[in-house]
């Protein structure tokens, strides 16, 4: 069943990675960056600071003490015996990207609709593949690795050591519970 999800759906993908979370300097929000796999191509998608929380403790290995929602509903899927397939960032609709959870259990996949940010971190924890399809890559705001590499360089030159983790603790530390609900994801 997953060979012909897989072959269906192969022409206009690209398989990503994530590439790394940061900042937009304009407003602080958290953008989380997905490159290919196969070549230079990256896109940027404005992410809340709960699912940045989510995304960076799991590329960080970080181990918390009780679960957070994305370890409860890996938990969750484990034990109705779901297996996260794959994610899909399939859309890209007034500047609101959409993703696709694709779940087998048993004979059937289930395609469920999520946020990027979710999906991306549920894929995280369950080892899932990430894609994305060319139609959001071609009409998303495209990243230029090397410009993010320069900018990286340019950091690391400007900035102290840590100076990323001491920020994204700052914020985490500081956010308050009306932050949750005013970014549009």
């Amino acid at each position: 069943m997953s060979e012909k999800l897989d072959k269906s759906n192969a022409a206009g993908i690209v398989q990503m990675e994530i590439a790394g979370i940061t900042l937009d300097p304009s407003n602080n929000m958290p953008i989380v960056i997905l490159k290919s796999i196969q070549d230079n191509v990256a896109i940027p998608i404005w992410i809340g600071l709960i699912e940045a929380s989510a995304i960076a403790t799991e590329l960080e290995g970080i181990k918390l003490a009780r679960p957070m929602t994305h370890d409860l509903l890996k938990s969750t899927l484990d034990g109705l015996g779901g297996t996260l397939l794959r994610i899909s960032v399939n859309d890209l609709r007034d500047n609101t990207f959409y993703a696709t959870l694709y779940i087998r259990q048993g004979d059937e996949i289930i395609e469920i609709d999520s946020r990027p940010s979710d999906a991306i971190a549920l894929a995280l924890r369950t080892g899932a593949k990430i894609f994305v399809s060319q139609k959001v890559i071609q009409n998303s705001q495209q990243v230029d690795l090397s410009s993010l590499k320069d900018a990286a360089c340019k950091k690391n030159e400007t900035d102290e050591p840590g100076r990323d983790k001491d920020k994204w603790s700052d914020i985490l530390h500081n956010l308050n519970p009306e932050d949750f609900g005013k970014y549009k994801m």
